[in-house]
């Protein structure tokens, strides 16, 4: 992985997922915001109680592509690891409603989404 890719990772911001529909096994795209938080990369998104579609085809499959898009472009392949554990939602949560500026931490370890990026070895 070259240092332009690693300095976006670092930063955090919008992407876009490509994730494997679990139903239809089409290519299913959605933009999406991470953050990277003591080196790791996570995706999180708002609090919701129906689940997201994108979740569930990760839950399917766990392998997807991350693709970055402002300043620095790449296509990294990835995997995703759900968080279900509520003390480690909880841990990086707070993480996430700090970069948002949110004091609903509780509410976003209940009903958003999480999940920890594991970019694949050679990517980039």
């Amino acid at each position: 992985m070259d240092d332009r890719i690693r300095g976006a990772l670092a930063r955090g911001g919008i992407v876009d997922i490509t994730t494997t529909g679990r139903q239809s096994g089409h290519p299913r795209r959605i933009e999406i915001a991470f953050h990277n938080i003591d080196g790791r990369v996570y995706i999180s998104g708002m609090p919701r109680e129906e689940r997201r579609s994108w979740l569930a085809n990760l839950e399917s499959n766990p392998r997807f592509t991350l693709h970055l898009k402002n300043g620095v472009r790449a296509d990294l392949p990835a995997s995703a690891r759900i968080i279900g554990d509520e003390t480690e939602r909880r841990q990086v949560l707070t993480d996430v409603a700090r970069n948002w500026r949110r004091n609903d931490v509780e509410t976003m370890v209940r009903y958003s989404p999480l999940i920890e990026v594991t970019i694949e070895d050679g990517a980039g």
